[in-house]
């Protein structure tokens, strides 16, 4: 998984958030999650669609699609340093994905209080097609991430 360079404190933190959570993720591994981008309240990733991902009807499962919406969710709603944890999420699944797309997942942070983030995030193909929608909201604990 790869990153680009991060350059102020608030981005560096994101990073190693991200490649700290990382570390112990094996279920974003096993999709082959690639980060592009982490940013504070931001993550931009992206994965190719395999056989074993595919539904009955050679479609993206569902599971899969929502899975990296929430891993997504998950690097962008911690990247401050604060441990967060899903309070509640919806999808709304648009378009089917196929074998050997290119999915790009990104997550934006809509709203950040001191307890509760809101976070949007958009599922793409590499033709730019909508796939999915998903909104996160996040329950920020007080424990720091070291």
């Amino acid at each position: 998984m790869s990153q680009l360079a991060a350059t102020s404190p608030e981005q560096q933190r994101a990073a190693a958030v991200q490649e700290l959570m990382l570390r112990h993720d094996a279920f974003s591994h096993w999709l082959g999650l690639q980060i592009d981008e982490v940013g504070p309240g931001y993550c931009r990733l992206h994965f190719t669609v395999r056989p074993d991902m595919l539904n009955g009807f050679q479609a993206l499962h569902g599971g899969v699609t929502f899975s990296a919406a929430d891993s997504a969710f998950a690097f962008a709603c911690n990247s401050h340093g604060r441990q967060s944890v899903g309070l509640s999420v919806t999808i709304d699944y648009l378009e089917a994905g196929k074998l050997g797309d290119v999915i790009t997942v990104e997550s934006r942070e809509e709203s950040l209080k001191h307890k509760v983030g809101v976070y949007q995030i958009r599922l793409t193909n590499q033709d730019g097609k909508l796939i999915a929608l998903f909104k996160g909201t996040s329950y920020r604990t007080s424990n720091e991430i070291p």
